[in-house]
């Protein structure tokens, strides 16, 4: 039997992804040491013909980032699945012309990253920063100088309504009777409707929302989608959450927001660098709530996000075409190579 090799660098998000590799003979897994050098890393990762990449921009280290340059140097590399439902990592359209499948994790994390976005919603609304804040620095007298706002019957608006946006929209009709506005080019209107949403411009949704949570993937046309004209643009008195990809969001023109007293406050789990720097001014805004990138992480997200990678690499070596595929129209050149590494080409399911 041919065995499909995976090489991955330092760790793997769960043990799940380990478990379920082990219970296919047909895997075969590297790993990389995250201390090896680089070109020790490209002569392990060119034995492998999958490539289980961390998804996180500032984890893994730049020289194994999938990009052109890489690729050049795996030559024998079939395919490349990302530890989640973003691939910031990975370069799709170097990944076409290589002939690569590039595969992610969507919706694998919906629900962790839908209930974070919606904790902080209502943290923000009730002031949650704000009241540790007075307590710790004994100002906590007067409650009412600390009055907040309840989620029911706003207007929410979601820039994006896939997997993630799609599970928000359910919980704030369901639990809240919010009105859900949506912007997301790809879905039409009907669509948007049964998923719980009205679908709206960008303007609109900005100019109509109490609330905007961003859940959108990072790409071309979404990096720096939201900077000062777009914060301007919301009501006074908004609130901003994003648990989709730094980069989309423009922070020094958000921290502008807030100091001037236009926005109400903002959750923000996503960032240019991350982790930010620990003098970083959103960090120590008074009505800011920051996570670090961890509203996926979860045990029972990570756990399915994995298992959702290993059952992709077992459906390759198993002669199946792979879900998820971000780069759908590399499918006919990535059976070819395919079919002649392995001795078959994968098949639809």
């Amino acid at each position: 039997m041919t065995r499909l090799r995976i090489g991955y660098v330092g760790h793997v998000p769960h043990r799940n992804f380990l478990e379920v590799c082990a219970a296919d003979p047909a895997l075969e897994l590297l790993r990389i040491p995250l201390e090896a050098s680089a070109e020790e890393a490209v002569r392990m990762l060119s034995t492998c013909q999958a490539y289980y990449a961390m998804a996180s921009r500032d984890e893994l280290p730049r020289p194994l980032h999938v990009t052109a340059a890489l690729l050049a140097k795996l030559p024998g590399l079939l395919m490349v699945a990302s530890t989640g439902a973003g691939y910031d990592t990975c370069d799709p359209r170097a990944c076409t012309e290589a002939g690569v499948a590039l595969v992610n994790q969507a919706g694998g994390n919906a629900e962790g990253v839908a209930e974070h976005a919606l904790g902080m919603m209502l943290a923000l609304l009730k002031r949650f920063p704000e009241n540790a804040a007075a307590m710790k620095a004994g100002r906590a007298g007067d409650r009412a100088s600390l009055l907040g706002h309840e989620l029911k019957g706003r207007s929410v608006g979601l820039i994006g309504c896939g997997h993630v946006g799609r599970r928000v929209a359910e919980m704030l009709r369901a639990a809240f009777g919010c009105r859900v506005l949506a912007c997301d080019p790809y879905l039409d209107a009907a669509t948007l409707a049964a998923r719980g949403a009205e679908k709206a411009t960008l303007e609109e949704l900005l100019a109509q929302s109490d609330v905007v949570s961003v859940h959108c993937p990072l790409t071309p046309e979404t990096r720096g989608m939201l900077g000062a004209a777009e914060f301007a643009a919301m009501k006074r008195g908004a609130v901003f959450v994003t648990t989709a990809r730094g980069s989309i969001h423009d922070e020094a023109a958000l921290l502008a927001a807030l100091e001037s007293g236009h926005l109400w406050g903002a959750g923000v789990d996503v960032w240019e660098q991350e982790p930010p720097p620990a003098d970083h001014p959103l960090l120590h805004h008074p009505k800011v709530i920051a996570t670090q990138h961890t509203a996926g992480v979860t045990e029972e997200s990570r756990a399915n996000i994995t298992r959702i990678a290993a059952l992709a690499f077992s459906d390759l070596a198993a002669g199946r075409m792979p879900p998820r595929i971000v780069n759908p129209e590399v499918k006919p050149r990535f059976a070819a190579r395919v079919a002649a590494a392995l001795g078959r080409a994968p098949v639809e399911a």
